[in-house]
């Protein structure tokens, strides 16, 4: 009864997370929910852009003390180990249905896009930034990275198997291509509020910041093969790579 206990409550951590992901987007986007990221100010500016700050405060702490392995070994004496990813992704999903129901936004219009192709550019940067997270996830191992493969396991009596470290697809090219994805995300958008902007520029500087909390966690467990792979490959831009082409010298060498 316990192991399937604690595969009922990862699926329904799970599913929390999914339903949360999917607002998320109407959130950014404009869409379908009641009160997004843009919509109409709400009160005082200054009292506005005060609890937006405290909101994104909160989700990054709970998001990043939650992460960090001391965490998680303190934690698992208090929550089975099987169900402490599905915790902390139940944990995040909440720390954001927090911030949608108490988001104020501010008004104020930073940058609009007039022009149907640009809108139709920006607005598919939009979609590929959501859609490179999705995917990315599934590159690295979606269910582990949310806590399914760990319930999976209990539920069947046998230890947890951790992940090799592998490079899939756009990790050969960038280290973080799930924090590109987010930037994506956030960024474009033909209708720039201040709200909005506010939201871009914090959770950009979050991002940044969890990048070298995740790495230093990374090297720790994985050595010098990290420490190799962050030598190599860059952080979120890739390295344009030009054709060589032979030099003047050369090319009269091989002529002669």
């Amino acid at each position: 009864m316990h192991r399937i206990a604690v595969f009922v409550y990862g699926v329904l951590s799970y599913t929390v997370f999914f339903a949360t992901f999917l607002y998320a987007i109407g959130f950014v986007g404009g869409f379908g929910v009641p009160r997004s990221i843009d919509s109409a100010a709400e009160g005082a500016p200054g009292i506005a852009v005060l609890v937006d700050v405290l909101l994104l405060a909160v989700f990054a702490l709970q998001h990043s003390l939650m992460a960090r392995p001391a965490f998680k070994r303190w934690w698992t004496q208090i929550v089975p180990e099987a169900a402490e990813r599905s915790t902390y992704v139940l944990a995040s999903s909440l720390a954001l249905v927090f911030l949608f129901w108490q988001w104020r936004p501010t008004g104020g219009v930073v940058w609009q896009v007039e022009n149907s192709l640009g809108r139709a550019v920006l607005y598919a940067l939009f979609a590929a930034g959501w859609l490179t997270v999705l995917v990315t996830t599934f590159l690295i191992n979606h269910f582990d990275l949310f806590g399914l493969r760990q319930v999976w396991f209990h539920l069947r009596g046998e230890p947890y198997r951790p992940l090799g470290f592998v490079t899939p697809g756009p990790y050969r090219h960038v280290r973080h291509p799930l924090y590109i994805g987010w930037l994506l995300a956030f960024w474009p958008t033909p209708t720039m509020t201040a709200a909005h902007l506010l939201f871009a520029v914090m959770t950009t500087a979050y991002i940044l910041i969890a990048i070298r909390l995740e790495e230093r966690d990374l090297s720790d467990v994985y050595g010098e093969q990290y420490a190799e792979y962050r030598r190599t490959v860059p952080m979120l831009v890739p390295r344009v790579r030009l054709p060589e082409s032979s030099s003047p010298e050369t090319a009269q060498t091989e002529v002669a």
